[in-house]
């Protein structure tokens, strides 16, 4: 049989270097799968900053990964994750459900302006990031060790598949950080007095953005389903189902500029709205992956 050797690696980090460029190269070598990275600090003084940025990027970004051992110039981090516990499927479910939630998180804190709520976003995020590394460690384990059957694949192909899917959900995530960014913004204008503001919300506009919001989220867990499902005729009506949507957003845009709102309030909920239309074309790109790993299944090749 085929004895798997451990993958190691040695970095050496010099004073000058940029801690960042040096997490990076991390995440790097945790996507490749790398079991054990080792990290030598060249020269007096390069510790404390590195060690910290290294210390809070393995805690915070690198799913399954501890530092195992430490000293004063050095610093061993060891990957102990591997497929079947967490199977690449609850991984990306579980992203679903992550970025879902911040998603309508960065909505509810437009009206509350909660720092709790925005905090609550950002951490998501992250949690979101930390899975999709995962996810690509493990579709790129799979894909050199040829897996696929392991991982509950019928074809190699999926695996792009999933790479896409996985890429999609980070993508919903990254807007909802960038939209409590944006409120960051906005309420701290507002309490330096740079901004006055009569009424922070049109309830009409808010309650119409967020009918468009739930529909997205609707037709974006139906494209979860479908893909795990391997349902081709409910990945097909998804799509119809999205082009369908087109004039609910024109509606609402018009709406928006009806009201002559606030030019901060009303950027904030044109982010809000083209999130939402995103969501549906990340929709759109899952059903798309359903459509194109299930065709062979239900298509004769031969005339009938």
């Amino acid at each position: 049989g085929d004895v798997y050797k451990r993958q190691e690696y040695y970095l050496s980090v010099g004073v000058g270097e940029d801690p960042m460029s040096v997490c990076r190269r991390i995440i790097s070598l945790y996507v490749v799968s790398a079991d054990v990275i080792h990290i030598h600090f060249k020269g007096d003084g390069v510790a404390s900053r590195h060690r910290r940025m290294i210390k809070r990027l393995v805690k915070n970004t690198l799913l399954g990964s501890e530092i195992i051992d430490e000293s004063p110039n050095s610093m061993t981090i060891q990957i102990l994750i591997n497929h079947p516990e967490f199977s690449i499927e609850k991984a990306i479910r579980r992203m679903a459900v992550l970025a879902l939630s911040a998603n309508k998180d960065s909505i509810m804190a437009l009206k509350s302006l909660e720092d709790e709520t925005i905090n609550n976003i950002l951490e998501t995020c992250n949690d979101v990031n930390r899975l999709n590394l995962y996810v690509l460690r493990q579709l790129k384990y799979g894909l050199e060790r040829n897996l696929f059957k392991e991982l509950g694949f019928r074809t190699p192909k999926e695996f792009l598949g999933y790479r896409v899917v996985a890429n999609d959900i980070k993508g919903i995530a990254d807007n909802a950080a960038n939209i409590a960014k944006n409120i960051i913004t906005l309420k701290k204008m507002i309490s330096e007095h740079v901004l006055f503001l009569k009424d922070r919300i049109d309830e009409e506009v808010y309650s119409q953005i967020l009918n468009f919001n739930s529909l997205a989220h609707q037709i974006f867990d139906d494209s979860i389903r479908a893909l795990f499902k391997r349902d081709y005729n409910s990945a097909d009506r998804i799509i119809s189902e999205i082009d369908s949507s087109a004039p609910l957003e024109n509606d609402l845009i018009k709406l928006m500029l009806s009201k002559r709102l606030d030019p901060n309030v009303s950027s904030i909920l044109r982010l809000i709205l083209d999130n939402s239309r995103r969501i549906m074309e990340y929709s759109r790109n899952i059903a798309e992956v359903t459509l194109n790993r299930t065709v062979e299944e239900i298509t004769p090749t031969r005339p009938i």
